[in-house]
């Protein structure tokens, strides 16, 4: 999201126009690596919880592939593999590669990434890795004493015992830090609904999954206050903040809160949305942790929607025949500008129409060769969308970006919300 920051504020400052708008699958028929952390899905049978019994090689083989297919593994490998060459490459000076051809080319990337990966290690877990790459090499050579004594020196055992336990600590780190993830993930949902809330004459459905365990993705379906309730007035968010993981977690649960307090106080979105900038400004690292979110107001007496696009990618509603329109009016996303002005705009819904809130995940999703999604496929996905109800309107998009990106892991959080007016 870092890398559209400029992208949104221009577009954002030109009526939101053509801005990129992303969107990523959110249901689980079927278990592909693009979407397994999505909801949490029963294993089907002979798979994961159930391989531990059973013997031989057979058994051995089914617990450690967990019942997967021979291609299923090699394109999980194939996508570990082109997600761990991106971590490490960005640490490298790209064009220094494009100096030169050849064989030379490919030893000088080799020698960027063997670089990259040994920093990332502690200073003392360095050293250990220098030793056991010299005891490696070293593992072979023979020494002549006198003209009868010969021997050679096979350091290989001490070198891959090295390597094990260097393999051993840092997996020690990865599983002390998921396990904290994994808390850290639990207590974030605490923070968006489980169950959409009933609304007169709407249908609500959302889904979303961080990239890693936690995300800086935000949704919520909410009545303001008791009385709100009453009368029907229903708010609906989405947002996202700039980064990924932890950072934009952190930043994700404070402007939860915030929206939650000043929502509760009764003020109006026009307000509302002035109050999130201003805090969101006084956390923003100068502009560099910008949120972008979409906030509206449905009263379901009226199917009056009233919004307010803060930078975020518009909204498509599709009316019951087809047309497709874009929630666009608003002002900047929050942080950029600290006396930015935001545009309150309102439509009206009728039976039959959908709206589709997202956040950046779909349209930029690529499959293995590179290729976006994109905003037209997206486009006319939501023009084909059936007249369903808003869970199987949901898994309709959803299913259709996760066809075209297969098994390509995921790239960015993705976050869904769909409004269909009954």
């Amino acid at each position: 999201m870092e890398a559209r920051c400029a992208r949104t504020v221009r577009a954002t400052s030109a009526k939101n126009s053509g801005r990129a708008v992303t969107l990523r699958r959110v249901t689980l028929q079927k278990r592909i690596p693009y979407t397994s952390h999505m909801s949490p899905v029963t294993p089907p049978s002979g798979t994961a919880t159930d391989l531990r019994s059973g013997g031989g090689v057979r058994g051995f083989w089914q617990r450690i592939s967990e019942g997967r297919e021979l291609d299923e593994l090699w394109s999980q490998f194939t996508a570990d593999a082109r997600a761990s060459y991106g971590f490490y490459i960005k640490e490298t000076d790209a064009d220094e590669f494009e100096r030169h051809r050849g064989v030379r080319r490919y030893l000088k990337i080799a020698k960027a990434l063997f670089w990259a990966m040994v920093m990332k290690l502690t200073p003392a877990r360095r050293v250990l890795l220098i030793i056991a790459i010299v005891l490696l090499f070293m593992s072979g050579v023979k020494f002549q004493i006198g003209k009868d004594i010969q021997f050679d020196l096979d350091l290989s055992l001490f070198s891959a015992l090295l390597f094990l336990f260097l393999l051993a600590l840092e997996l020690a780190d990865k599983v002390t830090m998921k396990r904290d993830l994994e808390i850290a993930r639990e207590i974030q949902t605490w923070l968006v609904p489980s169950n959409a809330p009933e609304v007169a004459g709407g249908d609500i459905a959302f889904a979303s999954r961080p990239q890693n365990s936690v995300a800086g993705d935000y949704y919520d379906a909410f009545y303001p206050s008791l009385s709100a309730q009453e009368n029907g007035k229903l708010m609906l968010v989405i947002a996202d903040v700039a980064g990924k993981s932890i950072p934009a977690a952190l930043l994700m649960a404070t402007l939860q809160a915030s929206l939650r307090t000043i929502a509760g106080e009764g003020a109006p979105l026009g307000e509302l949305v002035v109050r999130l900038n201003h805090y969101a400004s006084a956390h923003s690292l100068d502009g560099r942790r910008f949120t972008t979110a979409v906030l509206a107001e449905y009263e379901p007496l009226t199917r009056s929607l009233v919004y307010v696009n803060a930078g975020h990618n518009p909204p498509i509603l599709r009316r019951n025949g087809g047309a497709i329109e874009k929630l666009e009016a608003g002002g900047l996303p929050f942080g950029i500008q600290v006396d930015a002005a935001y545009e309150t705009a309102a439509v009206d819904l009728k039976p039959g129409d959908a709206l589709i809130f997202y956040t950046d995940g779909v349209v930029e999703a690529f499959d293995e060769k590179g290729r976006e999604f994109g905003n037209e496929r997206w486009i006319d996905a939501i023009r084909a969308l059936p007249d369903w109800g808003a869970s199987e309107s949901l898994q309709f998009l959803m299913k259709r970006v996760d066809d075209f990106v297969g098994f390509t892991r995921q790239s960015d959080d993705i976050t869904c919300l769909v409004f269909r007016s009954k």
